[in-house]
């Protein structure tokens, strides 16, 4: 997809992740989410934006698919571009992940589409970023973690599949300019998170908060291996755990956390709704993130966690 992202002049992109809207039908706390992400918008004037996933609570809505437009109209309306990926609480109660992308594809400034129909799930993509000369710098990629596991054996989250994987490799492998030259760098954007933040809480250092379980699948498919194996990965964002906001280096790769965002869904006293920022610099060579509160404050320092178990 030729998104038209680009990098600005002096060699930064920024890109503002909200997760965890939980939009129901326009009731008072939905309002409340809106004004938050409208005030976030103002402040830090992103060059995209990423809804992580559980867009609106399905179960709880009149009309998902009205209620999933409702949810991000304050971005499709500040003419600012952005994607999306599904979470486990969008597509309940018989709602369609493909009518629900629809949706969204129809609204302004959407950059998101349902990918391969030949894969598993809706929402597997990638978007690059030309840098200001020209020349793809960053390769964004989105996949849909699914919903719940399908197997009665094995309870709990669904996981990313080994398809999803094979695309993953294969656009990777298509978007190495030359073909035998480095790896473009990348992100990754999912919902649920892999087996592999539980590894990083217990055994590296850690910058941000983790107040719940790690609700990541039973299984673990493989993905992170193969992100490692492809090189250039500079972080994987996810949302989910609504009062996790960590993010911890693993092997080269910063899996982080965002913010929750939605005000009607669970919280934590003292712990605020916001949004998780990312600023690419260097055209793609690294990357600065921070967290934007509810009220405005900038959280750039978080607390630190040291893991208990020794590093192996």
């Amino acid at each position: 997809m030729d998104s038209k992202l680009r990098f600005r002049k002096d060699g930064t992109f920024k890109i503002v992740q909200f997760t965890d809207l939980h939009w129901q039908n326009g009731e008072a706390e939905d309002l409340r989410t809106q004004r938050l992400m409208e005030r976030v918008l103002s402040e830090e004037k992103p060059d995209l934006v990423v809804f992580t996933g559980d867009l609106v609570f399905s179960l709880g809505c009149r009309d998902a698919y009205a209620s999933a437009a409702q949810a991000v109209s304050a971005v499709a309306g500040s003419g600012t571009p952005w994607a999306a990926v599904f979470g486990n609480h969008d597509s309940e109660g018989g709602v369609s992940r493909d009518r629900l992308m629809e949706t969204l594809a129809g609204q302004p400034g959407c950059l998101a589409s349902a990918g391969p129909e030949a894969i598993h799930g809706v929402g597997n993509y990638a978007l690059t970023v030309t840098g200001a000369g020209g020349g793809t710098k960053l390769v964004l990629y989105f996949l849909d973690s699914g919903s719940y596991s399908a197997l009665d054996r094995i309870p709990g989250y669904d996981w990313i599949r080994e398809d999803q994987i094979d695309w993953f490799r294969e656009r990777a492998a298509a978007l190495r300019q030359p073909q035998d030259g480095p790896t473009t760098p990348s992100l990754v954007f999912f919902h649920i998170p892999l087996p592999e933040y539980r590894e990083v809480w217990r055994t590296r250092r850690c910058d941000g908060r983790r107040f719940e379980s790690i609700s990541c699948p039973k299984l673990n498919s493989g993905l992170f291996a193969a992100l490692a194996e492809a090189g250039g990965v500079l972080g994987t964002f996810c949302g989910h755990d609504h009062i996790n906001d960590f993010e911890g280096d693993l092997y080269g790769i910063r899996l982080t956390y965002g913010r929750a965002t939605g005000y009607h869904t669970y919280g934590r006293l003292g712990f605020k709704r916001g949004a998780r920022v990312i600023e690419l610099q260097g055209e793609g060579a690294r990357y600065a993130t921070w967290i934007r509160l509810a009220g405005g404050r900038k959280l750039s320092a978080p607390r630190t966690h040291l893991p208990l178990k020794p590093r192996q």
